[in-house]
């Protein structure tokens, strides 16, 4: 009987044995094009028939779009969780942000969520102007030098968070989960609790008025693992290349980082769009962000911005300035660190570099061999910085600056980079820091009371050191004279056990993180074991092969 039905039903779907008509539909390439569609036939019954209507007559008709910023944002309230997409100046909603600065006497007490939190009153620097922002949960403060006073000072609050952490939080809500477990952060500050989320006036001195969220941990196949509560947004800001007008996005190269994440989890979620088009113009096959998490969408009316440009010297170009001798020994001793690390590198390998030293690595790579190089807001397969006319505010790097894309690079969201990164995808990671210690701990985001610069990737990046090999590269000694290679890190720890190469100016250590324990392998041209012995902070062997670098 079963059988039979069967082969009834597929003799009315077989062309042969149906009416073709001419309807449109969408080609690979997402146009419209004409095809023939099968039209059921009566045996099929009414529902037959209602699944047989015209393409663009089933089309729910409601759009998104609306004509005014102002209204769009007219919901937004005092005391709102407010997810702000954007890394950098890239793919920040600045439009949605101007206009929400304008309701500065009505909207206040505002929680920002972010990557960062801009640059000087640019992106959601502007809010913090305006004092509408109460707290901020972002993983790196960078150069703010504003925002740094504000909270060094006791005047606004700070949840530090490691950014693949932040992006997975955020995920994590948006998918209905109310919290996640993450090597990242074990066995440091964060899992401890030791940030404070707010000082009292008057800075640290002054005490800590809100201190941060100790974490729950737990053991899994011998690692242990931070409990990490999902983030929970209000409304979302958004901006995007291409939208259409039920609320599909497109994001343009490396502008996508937090916005997809972000768009998923808040309650109400505006988007800004650089190009709003028709219905159906987009091929389903390029959407990166489904119209159901999309609420409202407005035209993008303010520029984009570039918060580091950086350009390719010109190799023709000529300067004829001398270099401060001082200034050109730095240079030098920076470019002899690189040459080093760069010998640790093999061709094919998939690598992050870390921002300042790190990004000189690639300048010194060895005949023969290329790499992938990964950047943690979106890049597989970045290239050196563009030419001026190549300049483009969408391809930029962690440090953000511009930057270009090899061939065969892809681009994708930060929750994406972060699965890299975390799962042990990326070969070699190469981090500058402030302290590292003879087990391979490294702390290198801020100095309590002082520095706050942000935690940013590096602590996603040391996550899984058995899959990802960690290499430290630094001066040998602070700007003091006091030694960075320590017993113990004195500073908050990025990692634990997680470095397994240091490479400084005057030698190379490897590290046996199971040990706790340093070996010298190579000493540099001129400098003798007695210096090195003088200038590191703890006992080392020596290996018995002791190499020149």
């Amino acid at each position: 009987m079963l059988q039979c039905a069967r082969r009834a039903y597929s003799s009315r779907v077989i062309p042969s044995r149906a009416l073709l008509r001419s309807r449109p539909t969408r080609n690979l390439g997402g146009t419209l094009s004409s095809i023939a569609v099968v039209q059921l036939d009566d045996q099929l019954g009414h529902a037959g028939r209602a699944y047989s209507t015209v393409v663009e007559e089933a089309v729910p008709k409601k759009k998104k779009v609306w004509d005014s910023v102002d209204e769009a944002i007219k919901d937004v309230k005092s005391g709102d969780v407010l997810l702000s997409g954007g890394f950098g100046l890239c793919g920040t909603p600045d439009t949605l942000i101007e206009a929400l600065a304008k309701r500065k006497d009505e909207v206040k007490d505002l929680t920002a969520v972010s990557n960062n939190v801009g640059s000087g009153e640019m992106g959601l620097g502007k809010l913090l102007y305006t004092g509408q922002i109460g707290k901020v949960m972002a993983s790196y403060i960078g150069g703010n030098k504003h925002f740094e006073s504000l909270y060094l000072n006791g005047q606004i609050s700070l949840e530090l968070i490691p950014q693949g952490t932040l992006v997975g939080r955020l995920h994590a809500h948006a998918s209905g989960f109310p919290a996640f477990y993450t090597p990242t952060g074990a066995s440091t500050a964060v899992e401890e609790g030791s940030i404070p989320i707010r000082l009292k006036e008057g800075g640290m001195k002054a005490g800590v008025a809100i201190p941060g969220n100790k974490k729950e941990t737990r053991e899994f196949n011998g690692r242990k693992f931070v409990l990490e509560p999902a983030i929970a947004g209000d409304v979302a800001f958004i901006r995007a290349w291409k939208v259409d007008e039920v609320g599909n996005c497109v994001f343009r190269y490396a502008a996508n980082n937090f916005s997809a994440t972000m768009a998923k989890n808040a309650k109400l979620t505006i988007v800004e769009a650089e190009n709003i088009v028709p219905v159906g113009s987009l091929s389903p096959n390029a959407i990166h962000l489904p119209g159901i998490y999309v609420d409202r969408i407005v035209k993008a009316t303010a520029p984009k911005q570039i918060e580091i440009l950086t350009v390719a010297q010109d190799s023709n170009a000529k300067d004829d300035k001398p270099l401060d001798p001082a200034k050109k020994a730095a240079i030098e001793q920076r470019h002899r660190i690189a040459r080093r690390a760069a010998k640790e590198l093999k061709d094919g390998f998939y690598v992050n570099l870390g921002i300042g030293m790190p990004t000189l690595v690639p300048e010194f790579l060895p005949p023969g061999v290329k790499v992938w190089l990964q950047s943690e807001n979106g890049i597989l397969g970045m290239g050196p910085y563009p030419p001026k006319d190549k300049v483009d505010a969408d391809i930029i790097n962690a440090g953000k600056e511009t930057v270009t894309l090899l061939p065969g690079s892809a681009v994708f969201d930060s929750y994406e980079s972060f699965a890299m990164i975390r799962g042990g995808h990326i070969d070699v990671a190469i981090l500058g820091a402030m302290q590292v210690s003879q087990a391979g701990d490294i702390a290198n985001f801020m100095i309590p009371g002082k520095l706050v610069k942000g935690i940013g990737g590096a602590m996603d990046l040391v996550s899984n050191p058995d899959k990802t090999k960690v290499i430290v590269v630094m001066e040998h000694c602070a700007k003091d004279g006091s030694p960075k290679i320590l017993k113990q890190c004195e500073l908050p720890l990025t990692g634990a056990r997680t470095v397994s190469q240091i490479i400084t100016e005057l030698a190379v250590f490897d590290v046996d993180r199971h040990a706790g324990e340093l070996t010298l392998t190579e000493l540099a041209e001129g400098v003798t074991l007695e210096e090195v012995r003088a200038k590191t902070g703890c006992d080392f062997k020596v290996s018995s092969q002791l190499g020149k670098m």
